[in-house]
């Protein structure tokens, strides 16, 4: 459980007893519902995490799409609605060399348009001779990308690094040495799924 569930779950929790207080329980029963729907969105499971040289999935969701974004790299765009567990996990082992916060819009995130207008974060991780960029998207109800790393900071394959509230996207860029393993329109978990393995190029 992120510990962010837990304070809007009080929160709403408390309110709820306020007005039942007040008006009676009826009244009081939706904010009851939220705080319940709070634990539930901000759940955290433990995943296992494959070995192999293999680039895993940052995000729970539904693949978007697949294709190139430069003739050098291809973009897979994950999107994630309110039911999905909205931790983001490091697609590769290595550090942390670069990252790019831009404020935007909060158009809906499975739009083309989301992956330049909204808020977005941009993280990329080097290691073992490689490097695949990830990025936080923010979405039509979402308001805070959070990012647990800063640069120079290592990571594991699969280790909890950040969290998108409410909905969102996050568009993976990879090299033409990974063999892309996804195709749109399946479901893929963060942490477990497997986006791509290394080739020899």
């Amino acid at each position: 459980m992120v510990s962010d569930g837990i304070y809007y779950a009080l929160g709403f929790s408390a309110a709820g007893a306020l007005l039942a207080w007040l008006t009676g329980l009826p009244f009081a029963l939706p904010l009851f519902l939220l705080a319940a729907f709070c634990l539930y969105f901000f759940r955290d499971p433990e995943r296992p995490i494959p070995s192999g040289d293999v680039a895993v999935s940052p995000a729970d969701g539904k693949v978007l799409a697949v294709q190139p974004e430069s003739p050098a790299l291809i973009r897979v765009s994950v999107f994630m609605n309110v039911f999905d567990v909205h931790v983001n996990r490091a697609p590769i082992a290595g550090r942390v060399t670069a990252l790019d916060y831009r404020k935007g819009r909060f158009l809906v995130a499975s739009r083309d348009q989301a992956a330049f207008e909204n808020e977005q974060n941009t993280v990329t991780i080097a290691g073992d001779g490689t490097q695949v960029a990830f990025k936080q998207i923010a979405g039509l109800i979402a308001r805070r990308i959070v990012f647990y790393k800063k640069p120079g900071d290592p990571v594991r394959l699969g280790e909890r690094v950040g969290l998108i509230k409410f909905g969102s996207r996050v568009d993976v860029f990879l090299g033409p040495e990974w063999q892309i393993e996804v195709r749109p329109g399946e479901r893929v978990r963060a942490g477990s799924s497997i986006l791509a393995r290394r080739v020899v190029v």
